[in-house]
């Protein structure tokens, strides 16, 4: 599947192509904290898939919980994260779902590190709900 996204100010900008059934959430801690929610939703491409349209991200190195060194992609004038790769090879590329244009005909197949799931994220059907946020 054919997708683009951008970071939220639209400094940053991608095209890529992906598999659908790669989608993941994951509930490490480290995606808990840089996501600042709950999990994070991502979908891995071969590197030569993906392809920055506009802008350059600003990037660190992390080691994940995993004990992986992961190369940290992000919009250094709104914050967004687009993407991680692993930072010795960068074969892959792991996109941020909440980036994709397309993320609404995106669904995950599979979650991991759910040891560290918060116990609420798992069934959210029992938690209120508005259509928006009133002002």
């Amino acid at each position: 599947m054919k997708i683009s996204g951008a970071c939220h100010c639209g400094e940053i900008s991608y095209e890529a192509e992906i598999d659908k059934d790669k989608v993941v959430i994951c509930h490490c801690t480290d995606c808990q904290i840089m996501s600042g929610s709950a999990y994070r939703i991502s979908v891995s491409t071969p590197n030569k898939l993906f392809r920055l349209i506009k802008g350059l991200p600003k990037t660190y190195i992390k080691i994940g919980d995993s004990g992986n060194k992961r190369l940290m992609a992000f919009c250094g004038n709104c914050g967004s994260h687009v993407y991680a790769t692993d930072a010795i090879t960068s074969e892959a590329i792991s996109i941020r779902v909440g980036t994709i244009n397309e993320r609404a005909s995106l669904f995950p197949f599979l979650q991991v590190w759910n040891k560290s799931s918060l116990s609420w994220s798992k069934d959210l059907r029992k938690i209120a709900s508005k259509e928006m946020q009133n002002a």
